[in-house]
């Protein structure tokens, strides 16, 4: 196991410094190393923060080790992507005991904090900003989202299936990978691996990796499955929200929820949808530019935030 963490740790650092250079194009290679593991994510994470927080000191007089190439940073928005995973993931701690914040059944986050809850099952829960998720010690295979968003990876057990609660739904996880968004009555499930069973007691829908549903409070009929970018499916964790047609109320909400930005749209704008990718920068600024560029509108300043317009 330590070998193990040793190799992901020595690879998380040679993505970092290849990623300085600005002739890096090798992103499909850095994806599909993210994709094998789940803690590849947050040893990248703390890597690339660590090197963050390195470059930042003052420089030392003829240092005898160098704990990090001091190679020039790079600039472009892609590579960014890449290398700013730290500047995404605000505030990201795991926490083998959830008790250490008050109340160890709920656990809530402010908008633009992410929290990392390690389960006594071995399964882990990715808390997105402005959250409310309430666990049970005496059910360990179990989770309430009572609003915002969260990423489950759950460790399969057979004949004890994980139970995600969300509304008056009921999603039950035979051992993968989903993330769930509850707001304004409506849950949203996509999955980026395994199989999930969304009301098998009442709608009887499966999922696979690939597929997502967005299900309303008191409709009558079982959700309608849509296929998903798998590459896409907790995102946020990274910074990159990706969407197709999504009313911008939608994505001013993620904003919030994800980044702690303060996104709101004019009445003339509240029709207008949004299709494209974006990228949570340290500049925020920069964020706002792609979202307007995308989406046709304008965005003035208002107070510590924005609004959109035509």
């Amino acid at each position: 196991m330590q070998a193990d963490m040793a190799n992901a740790e020595a690879r998380a650092i040679d993505w970092v410094i290849r990623q300085r250079d600005p002739a890096f194009t090798d992103w499909d290679g850095f994806a599909d190393w993210l994709a094998e593991d789940p803690d590849h994510a947050a040893i990248y994470d703390a890597i690339a923060s660590l090197d963050e927080d390195l470059e930042g000191l003052p420089p030392m007089p003829a240092p005898a080790v160098t704990v990090m190439p001091t190679a020039p940073r790079r600039t472009s928005r892609r590579a960014w992507f890449g290398g700013a995973m730290a500047a995404a993931v605000v505030g990201a701690i795991t926490l083998s005991n959830p008790g250490l914040f008050g109340n160890s059944n709920r656990i809530e986050t402010a908008a633009g904090e992410h929290r990392t809850i390690a389960l006594s099952d071995g399964s882990k829960i990715e808390i997105n900003g402005a959250s409310v998720v309430e666990i049970d010690a005496e059910r360990p295979r179990f989770a309430r989202l009572e609003s915002g968003e969260a990423m489950f990876h759950v460790v399969h057990r057979d004949g004890d299936p994980f139970v995600v609660e969300a509304g008056g739904a009921k999603i039950v996880d035979l051992g993968t990978a989903f993330n769930v968004v509850r707001r304004d009555r409506q849950t949203s499930v996509a999955v980026s691996e395994g199989i999930v069973l969304y009301n098998p007691d009442r709608d009887k829908v499966r999922l696979v990796a690939g597929k997502g549903i967005e299900a309303r409070d008191g409709d009558r009929k079982p959700p309608i499955v849509q296929d998903i970018d798998v590459a896409s499916v907790g995102g946020w964790r990274t910074g990159l929200l990706v969407y197709n047609g999504t009313p911008l109320a939608v994505v001013a909400e993620d904003l919030k929820r994800t980044a702690g930005m303060q996104v709101s749209i004019a009445p003339e704008a509240a029709g207008l949808s949004f299709r494209g990718a974006l990228i949570v920068d340290k500049n925020r600024n920069r964020t706002i530019a792609d979202l307007t560029a995308l989406s046709g509108t304008k965005a003035k300043r208002q107070g510590d935030g924005w609004i959109l317009t035509r």
